[in-house]
C-alpha cells in the first residue's frame, strides 16, 4: 500500500494578497481558482512537487457555520494561531533573502538546529506561520 501527501490546506483572509505571496514570492503555481457557495478555494503548489496541492481556503469553509463560529475563527487567524505549512529547501539562506526583500514577515532568521537542519520562519499575509526548513549539509 502506498501512501501520499495530495492535499494540504491554508486558511486565508484575503485570496488576492495570498495568491501574490504564495505565486510571486515564493514562486509557486496557480494550479486552481474555484468559486462556490459565495466562498473561494485557489490551489498552489511547486513545480516540482505537481502531485501536492497547498489549498489557500476561507477561515471556515463550512457553508454551515455559525455567524460565532466565522468570528472565532477570524480572531484566531488574526492572532496566528493557526496552522501552517513547513516547506524544504536546499538553500535556506536564499529563501529567506527573497522573502525578506519582497517584504515578508520575519518570525526567525535563519539558524542551526540542533535537530539537524536550518531554518527560517515567516508569516504569510494572513498570519499562518511558514516555515523553511534545509537538512544541515546539503545545499
Amino acid at each position: 500500500m502506498d501512501i501520499r501527501l495530495s492535499q494540504c490546506f491554508i486558511a486565508v483572509d484575503d485570496h488576492d494578497k495570498a495568491i501574490a505571496f504564495y505565486r510571486d514570492v515564493l514562486g509557486l503555481e496557480v494550479r486552481n481558482d474555484v468559486g462556490f457557495e459565495g466562498m473561494r478555494w485557489v490551489t498552489v503548489g511547486a513545480p516540482s512537487q505537481p502531485d501536492v496541492n497547498i489549498v489557500l481556503e476561507p477561515p471556515l469553509a463550512d457553508p454551515n457555520a455559525s455567524p460565532a463560529d466565522r468570528e472565532a475563527m477570524a480572531v484566531l487567524m488574526a492572532k496566528g494561531m493557526l496552522r501552517g505549512v513547513i516547506f524544504a529547501t536546499d538553500d535556506c539562506d536564499g529563501v529567506f533573502a527573497r522573502i525578506s526583500a519582497a517584504g515578508g514577515d520575519v518570525l526567525q532568521e535563519p539558524m542551526d538546529q540542533a535537530y539537524g537542519v536550518r531554518d527560517c520562519a515567516f508569516r504569510d499575509p494572513a498570519g499562518n506561520l511558514l516555515r523553511f526548513t534545509q537538512v544541515l549539509g546539503k545545499k
